[in-house]
């Protein structure tokens, strides 16, 4: 069955869980708890990177396994593949993210979900020039477009931050490296949601996947997007529901 519009499980500051379906699970930090210890493989994997990233590390696996946790599995090292993306255990599908002052991990049983991924940006512009180098023509002038009417939301880096959660949620089924270029997002300023249409097919339950809809949100500083492919392989609307 797939998910249905009910939001995720969360934890008490539920800042990105509003974006999710049903079936997906939720846990943020805003910064980094003392008392947050990484397995012995991460902490290797990570022994001789600066200190924001051990802390950045270390946190965003902390709400990973309250994340799991709260599925039921058991604690289990969640260490980067060969591409980075991080390694759930069997079952288990999922995405983290971290910027400044936030950390979140979200997850699911593969049976509801097919996959999901997550991004969060501090709501910010983009430095000159990056705008350029990740958007279309068709997405700078929308971006323009956007700023005019409504200049409080930095749509340049929302735009980043969708096109960062379509990789996550895509790279785990196809194994396929998209580029920016390959992904053109659609943002919708009215209901918090986009569309992303993909060069590249993507994959879910074995089927190409050319379009994909996600939902974003800005709050509290932070820009937040999430795409979610339900288990079923069927299209999903803007709220992850199955149409």
């Amino acid at each position: 069955m797939a998910p249905s519009r009910a939001p995720a499980r969360v934890t008490a500051q539920a800042l990105i869980a509003p974006l999710l379906p049903a079936g997906v699970v939720v846990a943020e930090e805003r910064g980094d708890p003392p008392h947050a210890r990484l397995l012995a493989q991460e902490a290797a994997h990570v022994a001789r990177s600066v200190p924001e990233r051990r802390r950045e590390f270390t946190t965003v696996r902390l709400c990973a396994r309250r994340a799991l946790a709260q599925l039921g599995v058991p604690a289990a090292a969640i260490l980067p593949g060969p591409h980075g993306a991080p390694q759930w255990p069997a079952g288990v599908v999922g995405s983290m993210t971290h910027c400044r002052d936030y950390r979140g991990a979200a997850l699911a049983r593969r049976r509801d979900v097919a996959a999901l991924g997550i991004d969060a940006e501090p709501a910010e512009p983009l430095a000159d020039g990056v705008l350029e180098a990740i958007a279309t023509v068709g997405e700078r002038a929308q971006i323009r477009r956007l700023l005019h009417h409504r200049p409080s939301i930095p749509w340049d880096r929302l735009l980043f931050s969708a096109k960062e959660a379509v990789y996550k949620s895509t790279f785990p089924l196809s194994g396929v490296r998209l580029g920016f270029e390959d992904v053109a997002i659609t943002l919708d300023p009215a209901d918090g949601s986009f569309r992303a249409r993909l060069a590249i097919p993507g994959l879910a339950d074995g089927q190409p996947r050319t379009v994909l809809a996600g939902r974003w949100s800005a709050t509290r500083g932070l820009l937040l997007t999430a795409v979610t492919l339900p288990a079923d392989g069927r299209p999903a609307d803007a709220h992850g529901a199955r149409r």
